[in-house]
């Protein structure tokens, strides 16, 4: 059976990139690009219109975020609901089930940080989530 190899938009002889270049390229939203990808991260630059939520999933290991455009809600187990707007960063724990929820009446664009090879996840077994949940 043949592997799939998912490469990342920078890496070798490709060193930068822009963001107005990328949206551009990928046109209406929704859409998914990858930035980089290796043995350790990945970095996911998603866009999404407005009101296009997430699955609540959560990840075995941390994630965290930087809001490109847009405004966009975080519902993050056992905190405060975040709203954060284009140059914020958010973080949610590893095990927290998270929810996102773009805001406003433009797309959202925000840039993922994930370990590598890390997905989401729906379903937890009880009492092996934060605070024994």
């Amino acid at each position: 059976m043949a592997t799939t190899v998912v490469k990342g938009l920078l890496g070798g002889g490709t060193l930068h990139a822009r963001v107005e270049e990328i949206k551009r390229a990928k046109g209406t939203p929704p859409w998914v690009e990858k930035i980089v990808v290796n043995e350790q991260m990945s970095g996911t630059l998603i866009c999404q219109p407005p009101g296009h939520k997430t699955d609540r999933h959560y990840h075995l290991t941390d994630e965290w975020w930087f809001v490109v455009e847009g405004e966009i809600d975080w519902e993050i187990e056992g905190g405060d609901p975040v709203h954060a707007k284009a140059g914020d960063f958010v973080f949610a724990p590893a095990n927290h089930y998270h929810h996102i929820k773009p805001k406003g009446g433009v797309p959202t664009i925000r840039l993922a940080i994930t370990p590598a090879g890390e997905f989401h996840r729906t379903e937890r077994a009880p009492g092996t989530g934060p605070g024994g949940r």
